[in-house]
């Protein structure tokens, strides 16, 4: 009983682990302003020492790029007047956890 109870905390420990690291996302700043113009600008800026994959995408229009450490990306601009920062969707994720764009 005594094996029993040690090996299923064991496991349940494990698990909670495993959990916590795989929804550490990296850590990265989001800008959003207006240009002269009035078009909604997007930018990145990596905050972790590691290099990053990341994904700007507005009204179908899609940008992948590598962000190097603690490094900013180019602004990404709308294109239209009607956009706003809530038109963009952004996303990173660490790029040793995606092979495919190394």
């Amino acid at each position: 009983m005594k094996n029993k109870l040690i090996t299923f905390l064991t496991l349940l420990f494990l698990t909670l682990i495993m959990a916590t690291t795989a929804l550490a996302m990296p850590k990265t700043n989001i800008r959003h302003q207006k240009n002269t113009a009035g078009f909604a600008e997007v930018q990145v800026q990596n905050e972790t020492a590691e290099n990053l994959i990341c994904h700007v995408e507005l009204d179908g229009h899609k940008f992948r790029f590598k962000l190097k450490p603690y490094g900013l990306s180019k602004w990404y601009t709308s294109t239209d007047t009607r956009f706003n920062h809530t038109h963009f969707s952004i996303w990173c994720d660490y790029l040793q956890l995606h092979p495919q764009y190394q």
